[in-house]
């Protein structure tokens, strides 16, 4: 059956990572309140401004040793939810191997359309080249990001001051999106459609890995599927790492642990 001819709650539950995972507040819950001790904990380089709104700014944990390498995180939320702030606990697994980890805020639907959103994020890299040496960050620079901020980690792959990615459950076709409960806040044009969704535009000659979980929602295990597919039918370098057991929030722990498998992934990349 195509697409737009399914019921409409068949289409909005094919992305409802919420709903398709019961313990999915008491996850959020809990990494927010380890991102709140860790940012307490590491508190002297937090809400550094690239932009005048309240959510263009930058959290730096940087490390000890200005050559070591670089994670930038990106938040997700479907682009409309969660800040910089909710992730901070996930830079602990690679801050425990002496890597600096950041992490960029940006604007959220309705206030801004994915056009601006997409913006932010190229704006904050491009203070990132700016000013990272002078916070005491000149090591490799891996791109990362969980859900939509895996999306925008995948376009941000594309920045010269980037090196490699590691991309977190993400999606990357944003067309189906448009019939569902997604968009009642992104409003995706057509325009945007094409310009930012990575499986329509030119892939990056830059390495990537493209993790998810076998337990994920099958519309984003097709999505990573498709991606690394694509990259290699385009001759660059890509690496699909299915998580066994693996739903959309407890992937994250294969990232925050120092032992992790996405931790591990990561440093390979550099």
């Amino acid at each position: 059956m195509n697409w737009a001819d399914l019921p409409q709650a068949v289409r909005d539950a094919a992305y409802n990572n919420a709903a398709a995972v019961p313990e999915s507040a008491t996850h959020n819950a809990a990494r927010r309140a380890a991102s709140a001790t860790f940012r307490a904990e590491h508190a002297q380089h937090l809400d550094m401004p690239y932009g005048d709104n309240p959510r263009q700014k930058w959290d730096f944990y940087p490390s000890a040793n200005p050559n070591a390498p670089c994670l930038i995180f990106i938040h997700g939320g479907y682009w409309q939810m969660n800040g910089r702030e909710d992730s901070a606990t996930l830079a602990e697994g690679l801050y425990a191997h002496g890597w600096s980890v950041v992490m960029p805020g940006y604007r959220l639907a309705p206030e801004a359309s994915m056009a601006s959103i997409v913006g932010d994020i190229m704006w904050a890299l491009d203070w990132f080249a700016e000013n990272r040496e002078r916070l005491g960050i000149k090591g490799k620079v891996v791109i990362s990001g969980w859900s939509a901020g895996a999306h925008l980690a995948v376009l941000g792959l594309q920045h010269p001051v980037v090196h490699a990615g590691l991309a977190l459950s993400g999606i990357y076709d944003l067309a189906p999106l448009q019939t569902t409960y997604i968009n009642d806040k992104l409003q995706l044009t057509e325009v945007e459609i094409i310009r930012y969704s990575p499986l329509r535009q030119k892939m990056a000659a830059k390495p990537l890995v493209i993790a998810y979980g076998t337990a994920e929602l099958p519309a984003l295990v097709q999505d990573s599927q498709r991606l690394h597919t694509a990259r290699l039918s385009a001759k660059t370098r890509s690496v699909l790492m299915p998580i066994e057991g693996a739903d959309h929030f407890t992937i994250l722990l294969s990232l925050r642990a120092a032992a992790g498998v996405l931790t591990a992934a990561a440093r390979r990349l550099v």
